[in-house]
């Protein structure tokens, strides 16, 4: 018959491997917090940080153009109502 005090500890340790393995292959970090869950790590970070990078881009120039027309409906809002006229009567 084997001896429990040797085979526990080989069966730990194979459920330890096992697991960091699962954990590994799932993406998620290693025993980094000691047994507590973990977030999962994320696989493609650089892909994430490229996509973020031409969405701040549209939103830069986005946002660009708002203030172009937010300024020219100032302008047309603070201006005298003759010199809108005139100017629209320039554009006919």
């Amino acid at each position: 018959m084997h001896s429990w005090g040797i085979l526990i500890p080989i069966v730990a340790i194979l459920a330890w491997v096992a697991n960091n393995w699962i954990r590994a292959r799932h993406g998620y970090p290693l025993d980094e917090h000691h047994g507590r869950r973990g977030r999962r790590v994320n696989m493609d970070a650089e892909r994430k940080v490229e996509l973020l990078s031409s969405e701040n881009e549209k939103l830069t120039g986005q946002v660009l153009r708002l203030e172009e027309r937010i300024a020219v409906l100032e302008r047309i809002a603070t201006d005298p109502a003759t010199r809108v006229a005139r100017e629209i009567e320039q554009l006919r």
